[in-house]
C-alpha cells in the first residue's frame, strides 16, 4: 500500500458545499464590502488560485477570519442543506477497514464537518484540523503527521483547490486533486498532481489494497447538487 494515511479537505471534496455557499456569495460581498461574483464569470473564476480570487474580487484580507466565522455560523444554522458527495462515506469505510489512516484538514468549523459526515463516517477519521485559515493547512499537514506517525514520503492530501496542493507540496506530501471540487480540473492539472480522481472510486482504486468496495458495490461520479455544472468549494 504505497499511502499510509490520506489527508481530506472537506468542502468541494467530501461534502457537496459550493451551492450553499454560492447562494450566499452576493450577501457577503455587500456586508463586508467586496465585488459580487456575476453569473458569467464563475466559470473563469474556478480556473485560478483562492489568491487569484480574492485579488480580482477585492477581498480585504484583514477581513478573511470574520468572513470564514460568519460562513461556518450560518453554515451551522441550514447544515441539512449540505450532504457528502454520492460513495464518499463508502469509500471513507473502505479505506479506514483496509488500515489507510484517516484526518481532515478544513476551514470549516468541526462541529459542522462532523454534522455532515454523520455519527458512523465520523468516527472513521483518526484526525480532525477544523477552523483551519485560509491558507493555514501547513502547519496542520506537519501536526498530523507528527500524531499519526507515518512520513510524509507515505501520506497523500487530497482536496479541490490550488492552495491545498501547495500546502501539501511545501510539507513533501503528495497530492490527489478531485474532478469534481471548485477548481476546474485542468486548472489543477497544471499543477501536476501526483494523482488525479475522476470520481470517489478512484480514491479507493489508488489508495486501497485492491481498489474494490467490500461486496463489490460500484461508485459512479458525483452527481452535483446544481445545474451549471459546477463544482463545490
Amino acid at each position: 500500500m504505497r499511502y499510509r494515511l490520506a489527508v481530506f479537505d472537506f468542502d468541494g471534496t467530501l461534502a457537496d458545499s459550493y451551492p450553499w455557499f454560492l447562494g450566499r456569495l452576493s450577501q457577503l460581498a455587500d456586508q463586508h464590502r467586496f465585488r459580487r461574483v456575476e453569473e458569467h464569470e464563475v466559470e473563469a473564476l474556478r480556473g485560478k488560485s483562492a489568491r487569484q480570487v480574492i485579488e480580482e474580487l477585492g477581498v480585504p484580507l484583514w477581513k478573511l477570519p470574520q468572513i470564514a466565522r460568519q460562513v461556518r455560523r450560518e453554515m451551522a444554522l441550514e447544515i441539512d442543506a449540505i450532504r457528502l458527495f454520492p460513495g464518499v462515506d463508502q469509500v471513507l469505510r473502505e479505506l479506514a477497514r483496509q488500515g489507510v489512516e484517516l484526518a481532515v484538514v478544513t476551514s470549516s468549523s468541526l462541529d459542522n464537518v462532523r454534522r455532515i459526515l454523520g455519527p458512523e463516517t465520523a468516527a472513521l477519521i483518526r484526525h480532525y484540523a477544523c477552523g483551519v485559515a485560509l491558507f493555514g493547512k501547513g502547519p496542520k499537514l506537519r501536526k498530523i503527521l507528527r500524531a499519526s506517525g507515518v512520513p510524509a514520503a507515505e501520506a497523500i492530501a487530497i482536496g479541490d483547490e490550488i492552495r491545498d496542493l501547495e500546502a501539501a507540496r511545501a510539507e513533501g506530501i503528495a497530492f490527489g486533486a478531485v474532478s469534481w471540487g471548485y477548481t476546474r480540473p485542468e486548472a489543477l492539472r497544471a499543477h501536476e498532481p501526483e494523482e488525479m480522481f475522476a470520481g470517489p472510486e478512484e480514491i479507493l482504486a489508488r489508495l486501497g489494497r485492491d481498489g474494490r468496495l467490500a461486496g463489490g458495490l460500484a461508485l459512479g461520479e458525483p452527481k452535483r447538487g446544481h445545474d451549471d455544472g459546477l463544482g463545490p468549494r
